[in-house]
């Protein structure tokens, strides 16, 4: 969901029902628990901005207006927007009533930006400067088994399997599961964690038996990178792009990456062979090509 403000809504009774029907809906049809907020979130402003038009009256039209307004005002990314349109497409389905044309509504390109990645000395650099052991360990486990921050909070202890070195991630995004390999240097920091805090259910907890928020985490994520001189806009999620960014450079098949991070199309993760510097290094450059050209026959020509 964009991080934004929330704006005061004046909803009638009647839309609040729609709104509370569209979310029994989506959670019928098993959306996640994420896109189920942000579809939600954004139906509910749609509607809130015209309020005074009835629904079946609305129209493409109202759709574009929304757009223009709402999402220039507020700064919305284009992914933000394209989340939006998603939004009314299922709304439509449940909402069929409506004079909007579902085959008319575009979704933006999508914005072709590349990871922020760190390097490995700024990995460990941030590590060291994580003081508290909760915060070490649940930046340490996200980089060292490539997680979305999704799946480190949802993270049950049962998952976790010490003896085969290896941790189950269920119901990730598309509700698939898979395994990822817990790296040994990783266990002796990852027992100390359990030892002294003894979480009951999820690897982090804020209180027994409860899920960490994700907010949490990416606040005192923000608090270590100032703390060791990183410059770089750094989320949880770098942290995961540089797990892959790294195995992509020591050598590892880009197939079983995509295993690993759990993508479902090989495109998704080719994304890191423009940020993998093993690979850049070793491209030459014509003009280094040329010069070396030129100087072997300059040699041969005064020999």
């Amino acid at each position: 969901m964009p991080k934004t403000q929330r704006f005061e809504r004046n909803l009638t009774a009647a839309q609040k029902v729609v709104l509370n029907n569209f979310y029994r809906y989506l959670k019928g049809k098993r959306y996640s628990e994420s896109t189920i907020k942000t579809y939600t979130f954004f139906i509910a402003d749609f509607i809130n901005f015209h309020t005074d038009i009835a629904l079946e009256n609305l129209t493409n039209r109202n759709v574009e207006t929304f757009i223009e307004t709402v999402f220039i005002e507020r700064n919305y990314a284009v992914s933000s927007q394209r989340q939006f349109i998603s939004a009314v497409k299922v709304f439509l389905l449940f909402c069929p009533q409506t004079n909007i044309v579902d085959v008319q509504l575009e979704r933006p390109r999508k914005s072709k930006m590349l990871p922020i990645v760190l390097s490995q000395e700024e990995i460990i650099n941030l590590l060291q400067c994580t003081k508290n052991l909760k915060h070490r360990a649940a930046l340490a486990f996200i980089y060292s088994s490539g997680f979305r921050i999704s799946e480190l909070i949802q993270l049950e202890l049962q998952h976790i399997d010490l003896n085969r070195e290896q941790v189950l991630i269920k119901n990730a995004k598309g509700r698939k599961d898979r395994y990822v390999p817990l790296a040994k240097s990783f266990k002796p920091l990852l027992l100390n964690y359990i030892t002294t805090y003894k979480p009951k259910r999820f690897f982090i907890e804020g209180k027994p038996y409860k899920k960490y928020s994700a907010g949490s985490v990416r606040a005192f994520l923000k608090a270590s990178c100032l703390l060791a001189g990183i410059q770089k806009r750094v989320t949880p999620h770098c942290l995961r792009h540089s797990y892959a960014t790294h195995l992509l450079e020591s050598g590892v098949d880009l197939r079983y990456i995509q295993v690993l991070l759990g993508h479902s199309k090989p495109e998704t993760t080719m994304i890191y062979t423009h940020v993998a510097q093993k690979q850049l290094i070793q491209i030459k450059s014509p003009l280094d090509i040329a010069v070396k050209k030129y100087n072997q026959n300059t040699k041969l020509l005064n020999q």
